[in-house]
């Protein structure tokens, strides 16, 4: 326990990083603060229990993404405008690249809430500017679904030994996508409508198959090469992502599937999508459960140990916040209480993973040691990410 205490301590600052140098060292894994602010700012959005004043924090979390959102993207545009040669470097390494899935998911989180908190806010300019922003998230969803395996494929050195979680980020955006889809689908004409559910199932077909496979290969490799090292503890949670948000596309495309397919005359085909949703949701909430459970032993393990921070303890949050919107969106449909006292616990949880990520983030960025570009000093392998403390 002495050695785990040594490795959470947080050192103090010593000499900030000029703007420059945090430009030129600004990385896409940046976007994972976005993703988890923006899915907490949502499930505390559909908290089943009345707590007052949670929505105007709900929606200060969302603002506050936007924010970060925009802010991360002036950081990295100048990056490449200004360090081009280390900015295309990162296609090369082979965990660095993984993180720009973050970018299309972060903004996913954004259209979320334009639907969940716009149109009370900015009134029907809201649904405007999702629509427009889902097509965006579209395009950087499947470009970035493709485009980073062929770099792997092309570019990379990947080894089963140093396989982890991370793989998943950039083919689970487009699942992503697909659910902020379905929350967009009753706002539309009947026609686009239609054309938006058939993307979604589309796009999720485009993610879920292929990370499934991801998690068959992520388990051989657990099997035969045990944890990965404690830099990449946080990892351990990610596999919850394309099972969360899997589940809940299907939950919430059923839902808007009976009414689309039958203003195009095929009424049963809507009725069975809503079955498959309900029945598909819950057998990829079982799955979702090991997972869970096992992301849980994994990081005992890594506490006990020692579990140094860095920005990758942002996958404590996105993917578990996918779960609880999952298991939420299965407690809307079936009615099942034990839905919603789990997704209820959930929330909670996520809420205080988010508090304590948020501040050791805040002060890691504050002394500067979270800018650190891994591909600039020539390491294509090793998944650092900038550690606060060693």
């Amino acid at each position: 326990m002495a050695h785990a205490h040594q490795s959470w301590r947080i050192v103090p600052r010593s000499e900030p990083k000029s703007l420059a140098e945090i430009v030129r060292n600004f990385t896409p894994n940046w976007f994972t603060v976005t993703m988890g602010t923006g899915v907490l700012a949502l499930a505390l959005s559909q908290f089943p229990l009345a707590v007052p004043g949670l929505r105007p924090v709900a929606i200060a979390l969302w603002l506050a993404t936007i924010g970060l959102f925009a802010l991360f993207s002036a950081l990295y545009a100048a990056r490449w405008l200004l360090f081009f040669d280390g900015a295309r470097r990162i296609f090369d390494h082979s965990v660095m690249s993984m993180f720009f899935g973050a970018i299309p998911m972060g903004l996913a989180t954004i259209v979320s809430g334009f639907l969940t908190f716009g149109p009370s806010l900015f009134g029907p300019a809201a649904i405007a500017v999702a629509d427009g922003l889902w097509w965006v998230d579209v395009a950087m969803s499947v470009a970035c679904g493709l485009a980073i395996p062929y770099f792997m494929f092309t570019r990379q050195t990947h080894t089963i030994e140093k396989m982890t979680a991370v793989w998943l980020l950039p083919i689970v955006a487009a699942e992503v996508t697909a659910a902020s889809g379905a929350l967009l689908i009753p706002h539309l004409p009947t026609t686009e409508a239609f054309g938006v559910l058939i993307l979604g199932y589309a796009l999720w077909a485009y993610s879920v198959p292929l990370a499934m496979s991801i998690l068959v290969l992520l388990v051989l490799r657990l099997s035969l090469h045990k944890l990965p090292e404690r830099e990449m503890g946080a990892s351990a949670w990610l596999a919850l992502g394309p099972i969360g948000t899997g589940a809940l596309g299907l939950v919430l495309l059923g839902v808007d599937a009976p009414a689309a397919f039958a203003a195009r005359g095929m009424p049963g085909v809507g009725e069975f999508a809503y079955g498959l949703g309900v029945v598909g949701g819950t057998v990829l909430w079982g799955y979702g459960a090991w997972w869970l459970g096992l992301a849980a032993l994994k990081t005992g393990r890594y506490a006990r140990e020692g579990l140094p921070f860095n920005l990758g303890w942002w996958g404590f949050t996105f993917p578990l916040g996918a779960y609880a919107l999952a298991t939420l969106a299965l407690a809307r449909v079936t009615q099942f209480e034990l839905f919603t006292i789990v997704g209820s616990v959930l929330v909670v949880c996520l809420a205080a993973f988010w508090v304590v990520v948020a501040i050791l983030t805040a002060h890691g960025a504050w002394c500067g040691r979270l800018f650190v570009a891994p591909c600039l000093a020539g390491d294509t392998t090793a998944p650092r990410f900038g550690r606060i403390a060693a």
